[in-house]
């Protein structure tokens, strides 16, 4: 029976527990994409604090896929001995860590990327003004192409893994659809069309990293929004990507404008509101037959471990409680199993488009504040 904090191989990847920090954009990456020392030195403190596997917050893996500031590039070579460094010191400390790749397609903001978002359709998502631009095939297989390079370069500069970003209405998730992908050729429609995007995605990438390197993938069990991807759908796409090739699954759900349920909820203030997944994961597991990640509103040791005897997720993964406590992992090894201290107010994400970096507010109120 799997233990949280027990040694495994998860989706080909050897690591020390089954507690996986999801990928969080950090804002700590200069104007090229590459990291800064804050950011390397935030993903040592993971390391150091017990993490069994860090995802990186999410890379571009083309320029015109970049939605935010201080974002991680992987679309160039000249990235690469910033990128080494990094990989180096995360292993120096006994991590492991994995880039997650991503086209921000119509999320993408030409503010920051220099040009107009692309998307398998004329479809604006809730929240974004702007109309993103249709795909042409010559401009699909320039992405597919993106994404096996980018992975390469992952591959080269050390890192243990790759995961490919398919939630939360990004371009991968955007294919798979039917709200974001109108299409009437091959790339839309049915299912097995919607998700030829992603296959094929995971095929070139698969070949320009070898069969033995790690590919995962981020899914949404459900958009959360009238016309998007639901469960019954999700499942089967699940099924469809492991067949390409997919070594384990994690999976999420909500989109933008999925409002309270978004990826990122609020108030998560008791066991029972936790685990808001869930079913998904138990649900997607059960048809895709690789390992499968459970995140969202994971906060109490307790309930991951019994998640994990349940079969319903083979290893857990958290974001905005490692913003708060980065040494969470090895306070519960420790023997202190009291829930993640995080509150779950998403003040966090404000600092890393105005201070150029994400950090918790309220653990800084409380350093600043005197006492007695």
């Amino acid at each position: 029976m799997p233990s949280l904090l027990e040694q495994a191989t998860v989706g080909r990847i050897p690591v020390r527990n089954r507690i996986v920090r999801s990928a969080t954009w950090e804002g700590m990456c200069d104007e090229t994409g590459a990291p800064t020392e804050r950011l390397v030195s935030l993903y040592e403190t993971l390391a150091e604090g017990g993490v069994g596997l860090i995802l990186t917050g999410y890379a571009f893996v083309l320029p015109e896929g970049k939605q935010n500031p201080g974002k991680m590039g992987m679309h160039d070579d000249s990235l690469l001995p910033s990128l080494k460094a990094l990989t180096a010191r995360v292993h120096a400390r006994g991590g492991r860590i994995a880039a997650q790749l991503v086209h921000a397609g119509g999320q993408a903001s030409r503010r920051w990327s220099g040009h107009p978002p692309v998307a398998p359709s004329a479809v604006a998502l809730p929240h974004y003004q702007e109309e993103p631009q249709a795909l042409s095939k010559e401009g699909i297989a320039r992405v597919v192409t993106g994404f096996a390079r980018a992975a390469a370069r992952a591959k080269e500069a050390g890192f243990d893994g790759v995961q490919l970003h398919g939630a939360h209405g990004y371009l991968v998730g955007q294919f798979l659809s039917p709200l974001t992908n109108r299409r009437g050729d091959e790339y839309g429609g049915t299912l097995a069309n919607r998700t030829r995007f992603a296959v094929e995605v995971t095929r070139d990438v698969r070949e320009a990293t070898g069969k033995e390197y790690p590919v995962w993938i981020k899914q949404n069990g459900d958009d959360f929004l009238d016309g998007g991807i639901t469960l019954r759908e999700a499942v089967e796409a699940a099924g469809i990507l492991a067949d390409a090739g997919i070594d384990a699954i994690e999976v999420s759900g909500g989109t933008p404008g999925s409002g309270e349920r978004s990826a990122a909820r609020t108030q998560i203030d008791t066991v029972g509101k936790e685990a808001y997944h869930r079913e998904f994961a138990r649900a997607i597991r059960k048809r895709a037959g690789v390992p499968v990640g459970l995140v969202g509103g994971l906060r109490s040791p307790k309930l991951l471990e019994e998640i994990l005897r349940s079969g319903d997720a083979d290893f857990l993964s958290m974001s905005r409680p490692f913003i708060r406590e980065p040494g969470l992992v090895g306070r519960w090894g420790s023997g202190d199993t009291g829930r993640a201290t995080c509150i779950s107010c998403n003040g966090c994400f404000l600092p890393g488009l105005t201070e150029g970096g994400i950090y918790c507010v309220v653990e800084k109120k409380a350093r600043e504040t005197p006492h007695g």
